[in-house]
């Protein structure tokens, strides 16, 4: 069965001094404020598309990881990922930089990083991301 996710951004004004806010709809979770000094340079307390896409990118790429590792018989006992998204005026998103820490008892260095390669491929965010670099940064702790 499929899912459709939803979520409604509300803007007022123009890009350079507007505003506006992000509403998670479907799980309801919240609601955030966004602007394009946010997007553009980075404001405290404001969220932006790439922090968003952030979220996307991790989660999926924590559970597709978590799945792999599972089914090769050494589930994880934590798994910790940041996925960087960078954003450059002008040229748009550039990248993401996937961070993982994670403990997996009974799994070598090099077994876990061909886990994390491999989730990295198949992660479904990151297969809607193809059009950018997607690089990974993994180690057992």
């Amino acid at each position: 069965m499929a899912v459709t996710s939803e979520a409604t951004t509300l803007w007022f004004g123009d890009l350079a001094s507007g505003s506006g806010a992000t509403s998670l709809d479907s799980s309801d979770a919240g609601e955030f404020p966004v602007t394009w000094a946010a997007r553009a340079e980075g404001v405290a307390g404001r969220t932006n598309p790439e922090e968003l896409l952030g979220a996307a990118h991790s989660a999926c790429f924590s559970m597709a990881l978590s799945n792999a590792l599972g089914q090769a018989g050494t589930p994880p006992e934590s798994l910790q990922i940041t996925a960087a998204v960078t954003f450059a005026p002008g040229h748009g998103i550039t990248g993401s930089h996937l961070l993982v820490s994670a403990k997996v008892p009974g799994l070598s260095e090099a077994g876990f990083i061909a886990a994390a390669e491999d989730a990295k491929r198949n992660c479904p965010v990151s297969q809607a991301l193809a059009g950018i670099p997607i690089t990974l940064e993994a180690s057992l702790a």
